[in-house]
């Protein structure tokens, strides 16, 4: 094969039919879908393009210019490239991208810095957390002894002085803020004075907010966390990885964690996607991005809240929000399943003390990066917010459900995924 033909996308393809229907079908279900789902979004070309590279040939194991194989010189560069860029972004004393999660990247601080059976401190899964925050069906529950803190149930926010208390009783070793599912600032430099208090480390967990802290519209972590996590999708709009930061007095113990402590050779070609990921967030038209994603975000939760819909905490401050569908006859899997029937993905999520099964719950999570991303705005937020009570006021009105069907192609047809998306298709569709 020659250099030239070598990145073809369809010359790949031409190898096994079978993958060449699946990729098809899954650049159908994205093109004619509005995904909702607040933790996806849509790569640039130029990161779909990196992560599908050569570098995918390469193992690394260390770091830049400490590695234990030959022949890394490029790949050092390319690491060394995504590690500036995420200090410079994130005003980051230390970084480490190697992490291939932001799951991994939580494991890492936790065996940087703790031993089996320390406390830990996270916000409740059902209140908004995350499974790597303590959660008993998660190692981090499993290792620790994980104790939580929530939100208020009349307001929806955080209670910092009950989290002080809750800090207090427990005297935990790492106090986690960060969360999966909270719709409001959260106020890091309140975190780091509870964790003053009970002498505990503090890390931030921004794997859902680091695009807007980039762009100013969130509170950053630093200085006041010890270590930051995050993911590389979600807003920051690159590909799924994580990464991990610190203060500069606990490098050595977070890179050797990553590695050789939980993961062996580094996704050479992922973290190039994650470096050009990071180029593009420097550019100014991706701080314009992120204000749109806020602003469809609250317009889109208050169009909710007019057509009826119960927000959690009433409203959004980032990207997500969360219908709470308790004063409704639906639970969240039935609306989430009702949802995708007419190509309008969401996820299923607890609500605040949630009385439903997690695998049932009593809400949906919605987010707006990938709509953004399409270059939807609140014009497409209003109708989308019709759409929704329009479906889940009427499950089972057949002639409602198609005319949702068509006003939804109608609006992914104007709004593509990709400019030459349907160049794509058809060059899928060949095989």
């Amino acid at each position: 094969m020659s250099t030239k033909n070598m990145n073809k996308f369809d010359n790949s393809l031409k190898i096994d039919p079978l993958v060449a229907k699946a990729l098809n079908l899954e650049l159908l279900r994205q093109q004619n879908s509005i995904e909702l789902i607040a933790s996806e979004n849509f790569v640039s070309p130029s990161v779909l393009a990196v992560q599908g590279s050569v570098l995918t040939n390469k193992y690394a194991e260390g770091l830049p210019s400490k590695r234990y194989y030959g022949g890394c010189e490029y790949v050092d560069m390319v690491e060394k490239v995504a590690i500036d860029r995420l200090k410079e972004l994130f005003n980051a004393p230390h970084a480490n991208v190697q992490p291939h999660s932001g799951a991994s990247a939580n494991l890492a601080v936790y065996y940087a810095m703790l031993e089996p059976g320390d406390n830990i401190l996270g916000m409740a899964l059902d209140q908004g957390g995350h499974l790597t925050h303590g959660s008993k069906v998660n190692v981090s529950g499993h290792w620790f002894n994980s104790h939580f803190y929530g939100v208020n149930p009349h307001t929806g926010l955080i209670d910092y002085e009950q989290v002080l208390q809750k800090a207090k009783e427990v005297k935990p070793k790492i106090i986690i803020a960060g969360a999966s599912n909270y719709p409001r600032f959260i106020d890091f430099e309140k975190f780091r004075h509870i964790a003053n208090e009970v002498n505990a480390y503090l890390m931030a967990d921004i794997a859902h907010i680091a695009g807007l802290v980039i762009a100013k519209l969130h509170p950053s972590p630093f200085p006041y966390a010890h270590f930051v996590t995050s993911t590389t999708h979600k807003t920051l709009r690159g590909p799924r990885g994580g990464v991990v930061m610190c203060q500069e007095e606990f490098a050595a113990k977070i890179d050797k964690a990553v590695f050789p402590g939980l993961q062996g050779g580094p996704l050479m070609h992922v973290i190039a996607a994650k470096a050009q990921a990071f180029y593009e967030a420097s550019q100014p038209k991706f701080i314009e991005y992120q204000k749109q994603i806020v602003l469809n975000s609250q317009f889109l939760a208050k169009a909710l809240i007019k057509n009826g819909f119960n927000i959690v905490s009433g409203g959004t401050d980032n990207h997500l929000m969360t219908i709470d569908l308790r004063n409704t006859t639906v639970t969240g899997k039935v609306a989430s399943e009702a949802l995708e029937s007419v190509n309008i993905t969401v996820n299923k999520n607890a609500v605040p003390n949630d009385p439903q099964k997690p695998f049932v719950t009593s809400g949906i999570r919605i987010g707006t990066p990938a709509v953004t991303t399409r270059g939807m705005m609140e014009d497409e937020m209003q109708i989308i917010a019709n759409l929704i009570k329009d479906k889940l006021n009427n499950l089972n009105d057949e002639t409602i459900h198609n005319k949702i069907l068509a006003k939804v192609k109608e609006l992914t047809t104007s709004f593509p995924i990709y400019e030459n998306i349907y160049e794509y298709n058809q060059m899928i569709s060949k095989y």
